[in-house]
């Protein structure tokens, strides 16, 4: 197997090469993340979707396959919406992103354009967060995946912090909840790396916090080693039903974590060795 986080203007076709000389190929990149035949997995949301590999090999002709991990920012949305799209539906979203300064790689932004300043403006980003959980919750229907039915509207902005992206989020629900119950659904959330006790799987996938103030990126983010999606003021919205905070670690669980929680999940289904 290949790890690759190599960068979008060459991703895309040295991944394929491999791919094609028979390696699994888990990639951090964009370049096939929305391609149909290509899984876009978080081991906790969408393990079922690995089945696309089938689809990609007969297609392709490929002896290896590619398999992605969302963008940095999806992956903390995504750890909160689909357990609560699954017990109550989810219509619509908005979210807006604080999001840390290693997530623009390195050198990224200079501490003059930082220092006392925030960017509201990531290229690309807005369109991968409002597109990619569609895909990451949508269901398999033969050799293709039905998007989740709901629509998403995402600011994203560049912070002075270093680890960690912060997410204030509003959801409409299609069936009605209180916020106690919604807490109460994310807390008690587990899934099939946690079952199969995988090495890098957190013990809790999502970690409600009650204090007011919390999460926090300082003190928060390194939650289930980085595994964590950290989620607080849970509380009703005046404009939609449900309002919260997630917080997720965006190098490790929004990135070289999720992929190695990736090639663990091949691994004990049998894919991989």
């Amino acid at each position: 197997m290949v790890f690759s986080s190599l960068d979008s203007s060459v991703a895309g076709e040295v991944e394929e090469s491999f791919a094609r000389a028979g390696y699994i190929v888990l990639s951090n990149s964009k370049n096939h993340r929305m391609d149909d035949d290509v899984p876009l997995l978080v081991p906790e949301i969408n393990p079922e979707h690995l089945e696309l590999i089938k689809v990609q090999r007969a297609r392709r002709g490929w002896p290896g396959a590619i398999v992605t991990n969302p963008n940095c920012s999806t992956i903390g949305l995504v750890m909160a919406l689909a357990p609560i799209h699954r017990a109550f539906g989810v219509k619509r979203v908005i979210v807006a992103t604080m999001q840390a300064l290693s997530g623009a790689g390195y050198p990224g932004h200079s501490a003059i354009d930082m220092l006392g300043n925030v960017i509201p403006f990531i290229g690309g980003e807005e369109d991968k967060v409002e597109t990619e959980p569609l895909k990451i919750m949508g269901t398999i229907e033969g050799e293709a995946i039905r998007f989740a039915d709901c629509r998403i509207s995402a600011h994203t902005n560049r912070v002075f912090v270093e680890d960690g992206h912060l997410e204030c989020v509003s959801v409409e629900l299609e069936r009605k909840a209180k916020p106690d119950e919604i807490a109460r659904v994310l807390a008690q959330f587990s899934s099939l790396p946690q079952e199969l006790k995988l090495p890098f799987a957190p013990e809790r996938p999502v970690i409600v916090v009650d204090e007011r103030d919390r999460p926090q990126p300082r003190f928060d983010r390194d939650a289930g080693n980085g595994m964590s999606a950290v989620v607080g003021r849970v509380r009703e919205c005046p404009v939609f039903d449900i309002r919260f905070v997630v917080l997720s670690h965006n190098t490790i669980r929004g990135a070289a974590g999720a992929a190695i929680l990736n090639a663990e999940l091949m691994k004990a289904k049998g894919m991989i060795g």
